[in-house]
Order: structure tokens, then sequence, then C-alpha cells
């Protein structure tokens, strides 16, 4: 494994991250590679002392004219999600805020307050204070998969090894306040699902034919090609593919048993590897975990009810349901329709959900994000019930 380790000063500006690593800099960054296996990890350090604006939720960041030719279904959308992507990691993101007064009264600007519950030790930020710096990674498990994750605390090495498992339609980024506070005493990960957050393809799993489809079409939407690329031929985003994921992560990457946390989706995926590794759990916490994942039967456990229904998310998506897809995509990551659901999750609106939103917002304008999300929908159940896993 290949470790490439960047320790930025707060001036070095990393850009294109995802997707090609261009260091700007008054000064050089220094990069340390010690080598242990073919995989490749790229790491860099994030300084949360500057603020993150990025999209503000609160002041109603989106318009209703905002110009849908220019929005989810424009070719454009891929170089802005590459910027946006690499801008947010170095912490150098300005944001916007569109929309007149009319659009701000949608949110409130007083609001109730809410009492807080203060936990004894946790950092102030509005003090002054500082948690433990984050440091931003990509892992190559491997060909064509790269595993976004974020770690703090890794110099804590006689500390335990705590590893977070985010929740369906977000990621790492979840997690940064835990991970700065507990990454001040122990070893802290959170990792992206395959398909989810920054843990999308490279590249089309599907390449559209030179004919027959718009220009726009096929810059941007990846994954409504009619034959997948051989590294995409089996590729289904289920629990068992996310389950493995985390077994190779923590022999790859932690390399010693860890505690996992799981919230939500995150919850089941905790429980379900826990009951397949039990050699590798030192224990589990869970967040309001779901206690059922998958709509399509599982094939081992169901086979005749398997073989009825024609698609398990596997790729290309059957031409059947490009339509309807592209059509419930448009509708769920409207930026409106992701401030809502924002509202009903979060009860006390009083909370800051600004970075919340706009990493989710980055993620529905990667190209290949609606095809990821009809391969999560469609992808089989696991193998155990959340029951049975519980019972292991």
């Amino acid at each position: 494994m290949e470790i490439l380790s960047y320790n930025c000063p707060p001036n070095c500006q990393v850009v294109n991250l995802r997707w090609k690593l261009v260091k700007k800099a008054s000064q050089s960054c220094e990069s340390k590679p010690p080598s242990f296996r073919e995989h490749r990890i790229l790491c860099i350090r994030r300084d949360f002392r500057s603020g993150f604006s990025g999209y503000s939720i609160s002041s109603w960041c989106f318009s209703k004219n905002l110009d849908r030719e220019k929005g989810s279904n424009s070719s454009n959308a891929v170089q802005g999600f590459r910027n946006l992507n690499s801008q947010v990691l170095s912490g150098s993101y300005d944001g916007y805020v569109i929309g007149g007064e009319e659009d701000a009264g949608s949110f409130p600007k007083e609001r109730e307050a809410i009492p807080k519950v203060l936990i004894p030790g946790l950092p102030d930020e509005y003090n002054g204070e500082s948690g433990a710096p984050i440091t931003s990674c990509f892992w190559e498990w491997k060909p064509k998969f790269n595993v976004h994750y974020e770690k703090a605390g890794c110099e804590n090495v006689n500390s335990p090894p705590v590893l977070f498992l985010p929740g369906f339609g977000v990621g790492s980024f979840h997690y940064e306040k835990q991970l700065k506070d507990l990454g001040k005493d122990y070893r802290a990960w959170a990792i992206d699902f395959l398909g989810q957050g920054m843990s999308l393809p490279d590249e089309d799993p599907t390449p559209r034919s030179k004919e027959g489809d718009s220009t726009e079409e096929k810059n941007f939407l990846w994954g409504f090609g009619d034959k997948a690329q051989p590294w995409a031929s089996e590729l289904a985003y289920s629990v068992d593919l996310w389950q493995d994921q985390v077994c190779y992560f923590i022999k790859e990457v932690i390399r010693e048993p860890v505690y996992v946390v799981g919230n939500s989706l995150g919850g089941f995926v905790a429980v379900y590897f826990a009951a397949c590794n039990p050699h590798l759990v030192k224990g589990v916490t869970l967040l309001n975990a779901t206690p059922f994942w998958g709509f399509s039967p599982n094939p081992i456990r169901s086979p005749k009810l398997a073989r009825i229904l024609p698609w398990s998310g596997t790729f290309p998506l059957p031409a059947s349901v490009r339509k309807l897809i592209e059509f419930i995509w448009q509708k769920i990551s409207d930026p409106e329709s992701i401030a809502e659901v924002l509202k009903q999750v979060y009860a006390d609106h009083a909370t800051n959900v600004d970075t919340v939103f706009t990493r989710i917002l980055e993620t529905t304008q990667h190209p290949a994000a609606a095809a990821s999300f009809a391969s999560i929908m469609f992808a089989p159940q696991g193998n155990l019930s959340f029951r049975e896993a519980l019972s292991r």
C-alpha cells in the first residue's frame, strides 16, 4: 500500500483533488510516501479554523429563478463538481447566496431559542477553541474503486481506534464534530460508502456510444449507457458490497480491530459487518440504526422471488427504468427538496446545517450520482437480516 500524505500549511490550496491533484502554495507541501502494498492513499490536511461557508441553507441559497438549463442537467456540472469538491476540501470555498428577499421568507430569520445540552470537554469553536485537525484521504480498494475517508488523531498510537459509518445520502463529513473531538485523545476514522459521498466513480461505468445521444447528456449522466465496463459489470451498491468495503478498510488501512459507530444506514452496516467479522470488532455503537435495507429480494435467501425481478441494481441500468430514474432524481436532487428534508431531520431548526447541505448538494452534481442512486435503490437485501445480525 502506497501512502501519499500531504500536510500542507494553511495557505496551501489543493484544487481538483477528486479528479486530479494540483498544488498551489506560496510554500511547497512536503510528501512522505512510505510503501506497504499496491493500494494508494491520498491525504489532505484540512484546517477548520479558517471556517467553512459553502452554500447557506439558512440564507436560502437557491432561488426559484435558478437557471435549470445550467443546473442538474448541464454538462458544466461535471467541472462544477470537481471544483466544488476540491475547494471544500482545501477550506478555500467562499460560497455564494442566490435569491432575494422573497426567498429569505421561506426560512425565519429569528427562531425561538431552544435550550442546548452542553457536554463538558467539547471544544467551543465560538470561543476560539479548536479540535483535532482532520485529514481527508482516498484509498484505492480495487481498480476504479476509490474510497474517500477522513481521519483524526492518528498520532495517538496507543489509543483505541474508532470507525464511523454514515447514513444514506451523506458521508464522512457528517462526523466532523466527532472527529474533531475524539481525535484529541483517540484515533478516529469516518468513511464514505461506495456510490455515495465522495466515493463515487471517477469514470462512466457504462460509456455511451458516440451516436444516438446528445452531447449534453453524454457529458453529464453517467451509468445510462447500454454496456458496462469490465470493472462495473457485476457492480451493485448493496449492503454486502459496503460490509466488504468496511472489512478491507479495517484490514488494509486501520490494521487492527476497531470500535464501530453507525448512524441510520451505517448502523445497519455496522451490525451486519460485526456479525460477519467479529474478530475485527471491539464494540458497536448504534445511532438511530435502520433495521431494514434493500428493496429487492436476496438471491440466496429468496431465489425464486429474485428470479422474478428483472434487475437487481447492477450496471448497466435497464432502458425501462432510465426515464423513471431521471425523473425521480431531478425531484430529490433539487436544492429545495434537500433543504426540506434537512428541516425534517433536524428538529432543532437553530442547528447550523450549512455544511451538511453543501456537501449533499455537491454529491448530487456528480455525473454518476443518479445511476448510483438507482443501483442503491434496486440492490438486493443482505444475506442477513438486521434481527439475524443482532442475534449473532
